[in-house]
């Protein structure tokens, strides 16, 4: 066994590209540029290569979640892990603007959590229609909750709400799959990860990815 030990964050990162460029050279060939830098985080963050045919980018997805970033869009997240891997700094790139205060995660509130007990409802689905008054031109990053995305999703059709861009990466068994093909009815821009796949770790790492693509 063989440890490099002496490598920099930056060579392991350039190294792992270079690898995964490498194996997934017929995937690369076939994706747009801007939508293979994205499969290539997500490869990067899972080392599975077989996620990238589970990627859905619809309307524009990445142009106009990059116009939504620059003109400093509040950001909607199911969960405080989402909110607390975002990179702020990342985000100032694109618009100066950006502080902790843009990052909205309704899942603690005081009022969230008693409603949810006292309706029998999921935190995160009532914390998603708290979030309803600023979600048209918002960028929401769904990396946990089904509910919510479908929460969202139906406020599209039902009520023309349109956020500017939505990452559905919800993961797990109970209406995962249903609310992923829910939001694929709705003309908003998206970028989902379709099947059981998902979590906020790949929600993080997906608009990060777009932002890199600026």
């Amino acid at each position: 066994m063989s440890i490099r030990w002496n490598l920099t964050g930056q060579e392991i990162e350039r190294e792992s590209f270079r690898i995964i460029e490498e194996e997934c050279a017929d995937l690369r060939a076939r994706l747009p540029e801007r939508e293979w830098r994205i499969a290539r985080r997500l490869i990067h963050t899972t080392a599975d290569p077989r996620i990238a045919d589970t990627l859905a980018f619809r309307h524009g997805a990445i142009d106009a979640g990059l116009a939504a970033l620059r003109a400093g869009a509040p950001i909607f997240c199911d969960s405080k892990m989402i909110r607390a891997g975002l990179s702020v700094e990342r985000l100032r790139r694109l618009n100066a603007s950006y502080g902790p205060e843009s990052l909205h995660c309704h899942i603690s509130d005081p009022d969230v959590v008693e409603r949810a007990k006292a309706e029998g409802r999921t935190r995160a689905l009532c914390a998603a229609e708290k979030a309803r008054p600023r979600l048209d031109g918002s960028i929401v990053l769904i990396g946990n909750a089904p509910l919510a995305l479908a929460r969202i999703a139906r406020y599209a059709i039902e009520e023309g709400v349109r956020p500017a861009l939505v990452i559905g990466m919800p993961v797990g068994f109970v209406n995962v799959v249903e609310s992923k093909e829910l939001l694929a009815t709705c003309d908003v821009p998206q970028i989902l990860l379709e099947g059981r796949r998902g979590g906020s770790a790949l929600a993080v790492t997906t608009l990060h990815a777009v932002m890199e693509s600026a």
